[in-house]
């Protein structure tokens, strides 16, 4: 072998790429979309609302954060923050489902699922729930049932707006049927509330399935989404199995529902406030114009008379 031969095979056996030393990045300095992969600033991404400022894409809030973005600040009066799921079934998969609610309370901060309450969204008046998915799925059990109940019946009597941020899996199957009872003690809360010529709008957020679409997510006046948010009752699987034919890649999501009258609109999350409150402007009736401090007082004693969701059950 000549030495041409020899210094060109050891050429072809030496790595081409030096391997770059990975960069040191502070945890939660930057976030990576899941959509394009792009790097961002995680101040800059919250700033504008978690979605992407390259490709669009919505990333996942919770309900903290939902609430900060939609009412005005120092308007936020939560309500019934005090009921808390029991186990009435005592039901027990390879967890308690008693110790699988401390635990979750524990990491999350949250009693349950869903936080209710009024203030104001860009100078309106409205009674607001948020869903939180980091709660079992946001799963619907007897205390979403209870306290979106408790929140519309308040609604009606204060002639108020009902708001709903829906992020669910469905109902919680820990609570067996009186979970889905809520779907029917919801829905009929609601009826009062349209009987009384009262806005309802839900918007669906990323997911929105199972018992919650079946029911309230699907009673609206108007019925608004985030952009691509997955919103469906059963799973693809299941229903191309049922009806034995594919279905369209797009299917169950915000965009396809739209085009099929099952949403009236998409709104992006940047632009949410300011349409929910031109909305809430143009369909509210004179007698819903409620001053601040009229609102605030009214809400005195406003921790209703059940302290658990044991009295929901029954």
């Amino acid at each position: 072998m000549s030495l041409l031969d020899w210094f060109a095979n050891r050429r072809k056996a030496e790595p081409t790429n030096q391997a770059q030393p990975e960069r040191d990045i502070s945890d939660g300095l930057w976030t990576k979309c899941d959509a394009c992969g792009v790097m961002t600033y995680t101040k800059d991404l919250r700033a504008n609302q978690m979605v992407c400022l390259e490709c669009g894409h919505h990333m996942r809030v919770f309900s903290e954060e939902r609430i900060e973005q939609l009412m005005d600040a120092d308007t936020w009066i939560p309500l019934n923050e005090q009921v808390s799921p029991i186990d009435p079934l005592e039901f027990r998969d390879r967890k308690a489902y008693s110790d699988r609610i401390r635990d979750t309370q524990a990491k999350t901060g949250l009693t349950d699922s869903i936080q209710t309450g009024i203030g104001q969204i860009d100078g309106e008046p409205a009674a607001v729930a948020v869903m939180d998915f980091r709660f079992m799925g946001g799963s619907m059990g007897s205390v979403v049932g209870e306290k979106l109940t408790r929140l519309i019946e308040k609604a009606t009597a204060e002639r108020l707006p009902v708001l709903v941020f829906c992020a669910s899996g469905g109902a919680r199957m820990q609570e067996g049927m009186l979970s889905l009872m809520q779907m029917a003690k919801i829905s009929g809360a609601l009826e009062r509330h349209r009987d009384a010529k009262l806005l309802y709008i839900p918007v669906l957020t990323h997911p929105t399935t199972g018992g919650v679409t079946a029911s309230f997510a699907m009673l609206g006046d108007l019925i608004v989404a985030e952009p691509k948010a997955m919103i469906a009752f059963a799973g693809r699987r299941v229903i191309e199995q049922t009806l034995r034919e594919k279905l369209p890649d797009d299917f169950q999501t915000a965009e396809y529902l739209v085009q099929h009258g099952f949403v009236d609109l998409i709104v992006p999350r940047t632009q949410m406030k300011a349409t929910l409150a031109q909305l809430i402007r143009l369909h509210q009736l004179p007698s819903a114009k409620v001053s601040a401090s009229t609102g605030a007082a009214s809400l005195n004693g406003a921790g209703a008379t059940r302290d658990t969701a044991s009295s929901s059950a029954s």
